[in-house]
């Protein structure tokens, strides 16, 4: 098989989408839930009039938390990335013989009898002993690198698409409709999410479906409840 067929065929696996696709569904499911769920929170407290400023402000508040957040955890990711790195290259220069030897043992533990893995080892540090140690030792790939820009503007964008679902419930012509409304538009953006998220993954459709919707049923309830707590308490 040519090289070229062999990268066609890399493709078609989903491990390169990690750096983003876990960001966009986490950011398009939070979007749903917490707006919808805030927004439910307020028209159980009797606060119907505020309904659409309450979504709009948890959209832009949410998103720019989700950004931060995501860039924040996936930068110190990146660091730690870095940090073994560096470490990785003192070991090399210092003990070049010992890293070999532990490469050996790490293709041995994989299958490989002793004196192939000792040539298998030895190759690698002919070619390039980081990369090899850093791919084979630590786990780094470089189509799984933690990309905080791509996962922090993945998480803002995700997060205001799937906020601006529940909002639409806030249009609802009746005052008692808009909780409703609210809930229909997210229990179908829950639904939408869902399948998204197991097509892109290459996952079966209804087991992360129907995941996400009860997830979002239970934040909307428990928003509700505590909302009907401080409607009746006067709050």
């Amino acid at each position: 098989m040519a090289l070229e067929e062999v990268y066609q065929r890399n493709l078609h696996h989903r491990t390169h989408r990690a750096g983003w696709l876990r960001a966009a569904v986490l950011g398009a499911n939070d979007g749903l839930v917490s707006t919808a769920s805030l927004m439910i929170g307020v028209a159980a407290a009797g606060k119907t009039d505020l309904l659409l400023t309450v979504g709009l402000a948890g959209i832009s508040a949410g998103a720019m938390s989700m950004a931060v957040g995501e860039y924040v955890s996936v930068r110190s990711q990146n660091d730690i990335e870095e940090s073994d790195r560096k470490l990785e290259i003192e070991h090399l220069a210092a003990d070049p013989e010992g890293e070999l030897l532990e490469l050996q043992h790490i293709y041995i533990a994989r299958g490989l009898s002793p004196e192939l893995a000792l040539t298998v080892a030895q190759e690698m540090h002919k070619k390039d002993p980081l990369a090899a140690h850093l791919r084979d030792e630590l786990g780094q790939y470089p189509h799984t690198k933690a990309r905080p820009i791509q996962a922090a503007v993945a998480s803002a964008l995700s997060f205001t698409a799937g906020g601006f679902i529940p909002l639409l419930g806030a249009f609802a012509p009746a005052i008692g409709a808009q909780a409703w409304s609210i809930v229909a538009f997210t229990l179908v953006g829950l639904f939408l999410t869902g399948i998204l998220s197991a097509r892109t993954a290459g996952s079966k459709l209804l087991i992360p479906t129907i995941r996400v919707i009860i997830g979002g049923c239970l934040g909307m309830l428990i928003t509700a409840a505590i909302g009907m707590v401080a409607n009746i308490s006067g709050i």
